[in-house]
């Protein structure tokens, strides 16, 4: 058993016997004697603080597998949704321990939330806690199999991208060493040079943020995110960049929806969703962000009336490094890494995106996030 597990597991029994009321299953292993249990039919005192203070998931379930008492780790992993654990694998654990009494220890690997694709991995215990009542808890495993990944794509990013910037920064400082009588030609090397520095400035950095995402769990500190607050953040970001290309932008929707992540990284992507359809919108046309909250999902489209994207590259615009126009997207200083960063921020936070888009009809980027459920607002104090 992993040494992790005793710290939680002491605290919430050891307030259990403090209480007085409380249940005890104490192994003799060096006399072979089995185990004797002191249950009782309330949830004892004091487990209400202990579960508040774990900073991994904690659970305690009814006999009808209601959710009295809930982590915040637990609402952030998306494993409780109005009082009921989400997950199938982990309510039939829930059934094997009430039905034969001893508990369990696994490793499971679970859907981050209802909508998305991304996966967290989890060392669950579960246990009995007095008579009526089980003990879930959930320690965080998904950091070690991201940071795998991480440095597989890392590698992978640096030797396809940044050679060609790189290449490109050489070259022209030995044409400007060769130019060194000709000073409109060094000005114009010079002018190119510091395009390419910066070029490869963004994508440096950008490779960076997203092998950050990858690695770490963003929702590691998350706290309630007031969606109205995030799609005002993402607009004043790009009010300059859509001035400067006569394209005006507008917002709309529902208001108040709320989602438990991250406030910064939504605000990131969604401003690399409204910069990206700037850059593709054409003088004098509309970028909307628009916000609906409905059956528990959340959503932010962002809407353009530009260029569009073929149909046949709808399901590729997510992958790393790749443009719909190369042309283009070397002109605007696009890396090719804006909806990659998008996509890993979206599933860190249990959703998905999708895309509708048209060839010269413009086209719509939308967000889905799990909605904040009243769980969660209540277990933050808000």
């Amino acid at each position: 058993m992993d040494s992790a597990w005793l710290v939680p597991t002491a605290l919430v029994f050891g307030v259990i016997l403090g209480a007085g009321v409380f249940a005890i299953v104490a192994l003799a292993a060096r006399r072979g004697q089995r185990a004797v249990e002191i249950v009782s039919s309330e949830v004892p005192d004091g487990v209400d603080q202990v579960i508040d203070a774990l900073e991994s998931a904690g659970v305690v379930l009814d006999p009808s597998n209601n959710v009295v008492k809930a982590s915040p780790g637990a609402l952030a992993f998306g494993l409780v949704w109005n009082q009921a654990l989400v997950h199938p694998e982990l309510i039939a654990l829930v059934d094997q321990v009430r039905r034969n009494g001893d508990p369990i220890t696994e490793e499971i690997h679970l859907t981050r939330g209802p909508i998305g694709e991304a996966n967290i991995y989890l060392f669950v215990r579960v246990a009995r806690l007095g008579a009526r009542y089980i003990l879930l808890l959930a320690e965080d495993r998904t950091e070690s199999y991201r940071l795998d990944e991480a440095r597989r794509d890392f590698v992978a990013n640096i030797s396809h991208e940044l050679k060609t910037p790189i290449g490109a920064v050489g070259l022209l400082a030995e044409a400007m060493a060769s130019a060194s009588d000709d000073p409109e030609q060094v000005r114009r090397f010079a002018k190119r040079l510091t395009k390419e520095s910066e070029r490869l400035a963004r994508i440096t950095q950008e490779i960076i943020e997203l092998s950050r995402l990858q690695a770490t769990d963003a929702l590691t500190s998350a706290e309630l995110v007031d969606i109205d607050h995030v799609v005002a953040l993402a607009i004043d970001q790009n009010r300059v960049a859509a001035e400067a290309n006569k394209v005006q932008l507008a917002s709309g929707g529902d208001a108040g929806a709320e989602v438990y992540g991250d406030e910064t990284l939504l605000a990131t992507a969604l401003h690399n969703l409204i910069s990206n359809a700037i850059q593709y919108s054409p003088k004098g046309s509309r970028v909307g962000v628009g916000v609906s909250h409905n059956a528990g999902i959340v959503e932010i489209a962002v809407t353009d009336q530009g260029v569009g994207i073929p149909d046949e590259d709808h399901d590729r615009v997510f992958e790393r490094f790749f443009r719909t126009d190369p042309a283009r997207s070397r002109h605007t200083g696009g890396t090719g890494l804006g909806l990659s960063i998008v996509k890993h921020v979206v599933q860190n936070h249990g959703g998905d995106i999708r895309v509708w888009s048209q060839p010269g009809n413009g086209s719509t980027f939308t967000i889905r996030l799990p909605e904040a459920s009243r769980t969660a607002a209540a277990s933050l104090g808000t």
